[in-house]
């Protein structure tokens, strides 16, 4: 089975995230289960890894809260869009935090629907590199990576 695998991290201090991760983290959760359903019948397991940011990591880049990963390339990078900043709230402190910029719209809280986008181009890779090293021999309804035996002519 193929993996897609994200990953997210977030500032926590005493517990709490501000709303803007909180509100991320919903959506997140939201679009995985979306591309469970999706993927799984084509072979492709989802797994979500949350991370965690201290308060001084984050003090040190305050860019780095709120950053999804998509099998190990960041959210932006798969959807054409860009990292910006903005104010946000009291348990992040004086800083700006990380948005998303994509056509011309800011995204303080990250969309399901931009999640599944970049999760639904990762899996087209995915099926890709499947039917590139198999010769896509149907088996009981699926395609299968060990269909494919060479047979040798008598």
């Amino acid at each position: 089975m193929k993996t897609l695998k994200i990953r997210w991290q977030r500032l926590i201090s005493n517990g709490q995230t501000c709303p803007r991760c909180k509100s991320t983290e919903e959506e997140l959760e939201r679009a995985v289960s979306i591309l469970e359903q999706s993927l799984t019948p084509l072979g492709i397991q989802v797994i979500l890894e949350k991370e965690e940011l201290s308060i001084e990591e984050f003090e040190k880049d305050t860019l780095q809260s709120n950053r999804i990963w998509i099998n190990g390339r960041l959210l932006e990078e798969w959807i054409g869009g860009k990292v910006s900043q903005s104010q946000c709230c009291d348990i992040c402190g004086p800083s700006e935090c990380r948005t998303i910029e994509i056509e011309e719209e800011s995204c303080e809280v990250i969309p399901a629907e931009l999640i599944i986008r970049a999760g639904l181009l990762v899996a087209s890779q995915l099926i890709e590199n499947i039917s590139e090293s198999c010769c896509e021999c149907e088996v009981s309804g699926s395609f299968t990576t060990n269909c494919c035996q060479k047979q040798s002519s008598p």
